[in-house]
């Protein structure tokens, strides 16, 4: 099976060259299955006359047509469409980058001195600029809703690249402080360090505070691959479209969902499993530009499990809302909100295994 298909490459050689010569952005790759099934029933040489294709190869041969054919007939698939896309692992190394430059000496492997510094930064920040300059380059082309020439597409990508950069001292200062605010609400924690280190909940916090920034300036895809992945490394959802305040802290962080319109202020702190999220709605897209998410002003806690709902809804300074609440209305300032506690139903060990039930409950 191999050698048909290398053979197949070698009978593509000749289009591929001039593929190249044209400058087509089709990969050669990809090239070498997107072809017909009758493209597929070649010659073989003289070496090869004996060589029969095997029912389980001319298998495998109709669906790799198959696929292909998908390719041809679906928009979401088009090759000419998907290979201009922004790439998501060039997007993730300029998140592990940009943390070299916002905490040094926490994950390099090698000591940074302060007079070497001034060189470290400028030379990783030249270098992060045009590699994101790229990306959003491809994002904006891909969906470029308003008709943008290439010259106009390319200086609003330089525009927007070089704005992002301009940001990162800003963003430094909001994660340094959400640092404090992870030490002080953490008796756990042993030091700062520790949490900018180890904390999950602190990550989330930093892929979020850049990605927000790229959102704000209408940038497509690169936003959400940023949260995404790290919604995949910590379990902590947060869309790049949610407003924080600084002092923010997410104790834990599993299973903590904040949706794209919330709006959280200063001094803010989450436990696992809280969801800022909204009501159910059939409307879908036409919802898209209207407040679906909740409102958390100064100075609220919201402990594990709680849900706040509805983009009406807004709990007021100093508010604490105990776990697993449910809450679809707004909180007036400094409340307490709790759960009462369902009642326990309580059995006498010893009596169910004189019953001989196979069941613990």
């Amino acid at each position: 099976m191999r050698l048909f298909f290398t053979q197949l490459f070698v009978s593509e050689r000749k289009q591929i060259a001039i593929m190249a010569e044209e400058k087509s952005p089709v990969r050669i790759s990809l090239r070498l299955f997107a072809i017909n099934r009758s493209e597929m029933r070649i010659n073989m040489d003289n070496s090869c006359k004996n060589n029969k294709i095997t029912e389980n190869e001319q298998q495998l041969i109709d669906t790799v047509a198959k696929i292909t054919d998908n390719y041809r007939n679906s928009e979401l698939l088009c090759l000419n469409k998907t290979m201009r896309l922004p790439s998501r692992n060039e997007i993730i190394g300029i998140i592990k980058d940009l943390r070299r430059i916002i905490f040094p000496g926490y994950f390099e492997d090698f000591n940074l001195s302060y007079s070497f510094a001034d060189y470290f930064v400028g030379n990783e920040l030249v270098n992060i600029k045009d590699r994101l300059n790229k990306q959003v380059l491809l994002a904006m082309s891909y969906e470029n809703e308003k008709g943008l020439s290439d010259e106009e597409i390319e200086k609003q990508s330089e525009t927007i690249s070089l704005n992002f950069i301009k940001k990162l001292p800003y963003i430094q200062n909001m994660l340094l402080m959400d640092v404090q605010a992870g030490f002080d609400g953490d008796p756990a924690a042993k030091s700062k360090e520790e949490i900018i280190s180890s904390y999950p909940g602190l990550f989330a916090i930093y892929v979020y505070r850049l990605a927000h920034e790229l959102y704000v300036q209408n940038v497509p895809f690169i936003p959400r691959i940023m949260t995404e992945y790290a919604h995949g490394k910590t379990g902590i959802d947060i869309n790049s479209g949610a407003t924080i305040g600084k002092y923010f802290f997410i104790d834990h962080g599993t299973g903590v969902v904040i949706g794209e319109t919330t709006i959280i202020g200063d001094y803010v702190k989450l436990y696992q499993g809280v969801t800022l999220g909204a009501l159910s709605t059939r409307s879908g897209q036409q919802l898209r530009d209207v407040k679906r998410h909740p409102t958390i002003e100064d100075n609220v806690t919201i402990y594990s499990g709680a849900s706040v709902l509805g983009g009406e809804t807004v709990i007021g300074k100093g508010t604490v809302i105990g776990g697993n609440a449910f809450i679809t209305a707004s909180i007036p300032a400094n409340t307490k909100v709790s759960v009462i506690n369902p009642e326990l139903k309580m059995k006498d060990g010893n009596k169910d295994s004189k019953e001989n039930t196979p069941w613990e409950i």
